[in-house]
């Protein structure tokens, strides 16, 4: 009886998710691949005749300008969170068992705040008279305000400080199931410590390494609200290019393509990942 209520409690929150992901996941994605197909109506979001002509218009140079320079964005962003997050990573890991759950909470516990208003932070912290210059200016490192906010160093500090705990959490799971025993073998063959961080433990924890660009990757791409607040959307990006499409020129068969060819970089992303994984034969899977 057990069995059967344990299988049917299974079978039950399979169907739950199977139908959660459907409805706010799966149908949302068909509209929108639905609605690029239309054209733009002088009155109404949508008219006939379906086309293709809004795919066309994305391969404008300008258009993909923007694209170009949100990979670029989410390059960086993906670089310099995972070299922050190598040794923060590691040190967790390395913890008494006893700290480690509260090591873990303090580097979760951003989440509990919204990230717009962690953002608006930022701005009081990197402005002309805010934190940052007052305490350069007070220690006499500098003799005039550092010009930072509204500029592309700036977004990169809000893109880094909003995603690197999606950095950190897949690393440290990584760091957690490695085999020290292998680095003590590695010591005893003459390794040095470089050449042990290089030959053996990053490609160990190479999924984690993965799992977290992707992790970091994907959200900057469409993260518009950070650019326009510490960038002050001088450049445009594709979360912005979005936005707009929807919300101020109101063409929504263009902003639906933008959002399709994003989400096809995402699904390709993720499918990049699992064929990783299955020629490592699914091992340290964080997916």
């Amino acid at each position: 009886m057990r069995a059967n209520f344990i299988g049917s409690f299974g079978r039950a929150s399979i169907g739950l998710m199977f139908a959660w992901l459907s409805f706010f996941a799966l149908a949302p994605f068909v509209l929108v691949l639905s609605a690029s197909f239309f054209t733009r109506g002088e009155e109404d979001f949508l008219a006939l005749p379906l086309t293709l002509e809004n795919y066309g218009r994305i391969l404008d140079p300008l258009y993909l300008e923007v694209f170009l320079n949100s990979f670029i964005l989410s390059f960086n962003t993906s670089v310099v969170t995972l070299i922050l997050a190598l040794p923060f990573a590691y040190a967790l890991s390395r913890l008494p068992q006893k700290l480690k759950g509260w090591a873990l909470l303090l580097t979760i516990i951003p989440f509990w705040t919204s990230s717009l208003v962690r953002t608006y932070a930022l701005v009081a912290i990197l402005r002309t008279k805010g934190v940052l210059n007052e305490l350069l200016l007070w220690s006499g490192l500098i003799d005039e305000p550092l010009e930072i906010l509204y500029t592309q160093t700036a977004v990169l500090v809000g893109m880094v400080y909003t995603l690197l705990p999606f950095m950190i959490l897949p690393l440290y799971a990584s760091f957690e199931k490695l085999d020290w025993r292998l680095i003590e073998a590695a010591k005893d063959l003459g390794a040095n410590g470089f050449w042990i961080a290089v030959k053996v433990v990053l490609p160990l924890v190479s999924p984690g390494i993965v799992a977290g660009i992707i992790l970091v990757f994907l959200p900057s791409l469409g993260m518009f609200f950070v650019p326009d607040l510490l960038g002050g959307a001088k450049d445009l990006i594709i979360g912005s290019f979005i936005r707009n499409q929807f919300l101020t020129f109101r063409d929504w068969p263009f902003g639906s393509v933008a959002s399709v060819l994003l989400t096809l970089v995402m699904v390709g992303m993720i499918y990049l990942y699992t064929r990783v994984q299955k020629a490592r034969g699914g091992q340290d899977e964080i997916f």
